[in-house]
């Protein structure tokens, strides 16, 4: 069903392009997440993520359920080449902030050119992990700083 390889950026990798809408870099990472809950099994995955069944079955059927950064970690840290999930959610953010650096953007700049809605104080403490960042917020930051960047 899924192809066998996965695609070489994965979520936590310092990108250098992105697509030209959060939505379609969304995708390419769904469809990693979802090669990946394939491979080791629905049951497996259950077992060894804390991510509910309808996040893994809607991702298996193709569909951006609401998912968390860690959650998107923990099901990433199934193979068996990855570091584990908090390293993968700790390199995740550090390769945000190295972004930030490298398009010399502050947290007000990342927030003006986001499509949801987060203020410069929430960009900043999710990106320091001081709060709770669900995917699809990672997913916007990251395209927005590496967009920022190209």
């Amino acid at each position: 069903m899924w192809p066998t390889a996965v695609v070489s950026d994965m979520f936590y990798e310092q990108r250098m392009s992105v697509p030209e809408t959060p939505t379609a870099l969304r995708g390419e990472y769904d469809e990693q997440l979802a090669s990946i809950i394939d491979r080791h099994g629905l049951e497996t995955t259950l077992d060894r993520t804390s991510v509910d069944r309808d996040v893994l079955e809607a991702l298996l059927e193709g569909e951006s359920p609401e998912l968390s950064l860690e959650g998107a970690a923990e099901i990433q840290a199934l193979e068996s080449d990855e570091p584990d999930a908090e390293t993968i959610e700790t390199m995740a953010c550090e390769h945000l902030l190295l972004g930030m650096t490298t398009a010399v953007l502050d947290v007000d700049a990342v927030e003006s050119h986001l499509e949801i809605d987060l203020d410069a104080k929430e960009v900043q403490q999710k990106i320091e992990r001081r709060a709770p960042m669900s995917f699809a917020e990672y997913v916007h930051l990251q395209h927005v700083i590496v967009g920022r960047s190209q």
